[in-house]
């Protein structure tokens, strides 16, 4: 049984909106793409790594896939992260791809939240979701995301699309491991733990125990 991870550059406000460069993505009007790239060093490299190696096929919407296609296929040999997703099986979610010269895609044309669920039940190990911020949406919707691996950027980009929008299903999450980077960066993977848990605290409500100096 495989298991759904979100690999996402996000930004303090929830924007996941163009991490990469100024005209990854406009819609809306969003003229702050790129907030990624100064803080591109050394230990964030070998964390992105890391995390593309970690993966046993890749799940793209068609927008990032098209950027992915158009890129990683030209790298040398010796490049792991290129090798890494020119080798893996890929799975693109497109009502209008026909058909790709990227070897080892597979295009999800149906019932995009049934078509994950198959893949799920067949593919063992990890299946890796990178940007596809439209795609998360629908797997947020139907309860399919097993786990985020979330990169927090340090900027406010002050609108933009949220990586939670309206429709995500409550849930708790359990932090697996975290990461500080010397940019100011923190990368958290978070795994499900169950339905969301709520409360009341107060000193009215009885629920309240006063906290001691130590």
């Amino acid at each position: 049984m495989g298991k759904i991870v979100a690999a996402e550059f996000v930004t303090l406000d929830g924007v996941y909106q163009a991490p990469g460069g100024p005209d990854e993505d406009r819609d809306g009007g969003f003229a702050n793409g790129g907030w990624v790239v100064p803080f591109l060093s050394d230990q964030f490299g070998q964390y992105a790594l890391e995390t593309v190696l970690s993966a046993d096929a890749f799940l793209f919407g068609r927008k990032t896939y098209d950027i992915f296609a158009a890129s990683w296929p030209m790298t040398p040999d010796d490049d792991p992260v290129g090798a890494k997703f020119n080798g893996s099986p890929k799975y693109v979610a497109s009502n209008t791809l026909t058909s790709s010269d990227w070897a080892g895609t597979t295009i999800l044309s149906g019932d995009v939240a049934a078509d994950v669920a198959r893949i799920k039940s067949e593919v063992d190990g990890e299946i890796q979701l990178a940007g596809s911020g439209n795609l998360i949406q629908t797997l947020l919707k139907h309860d399919l995301i097993d786990e985020f691996n979330l990169i927090i950027f340090p900027v406010v980009v002050g609108a933009g699309k949220r990586l939670f929008g309206d429709g995500a299903l409550p849930r708790t999450f359990r932090l697996a491991k975290s990461q500080i980077f010397d940019t100011g960066l923190i990368a958290c993977v978070y795994e499900r733990a169950g339905e969301l848990g709520t409360g009341e605290y107060g000193i009215e409500t009885g629920n309240y125990e006063p906290i001691k100096a130590q």
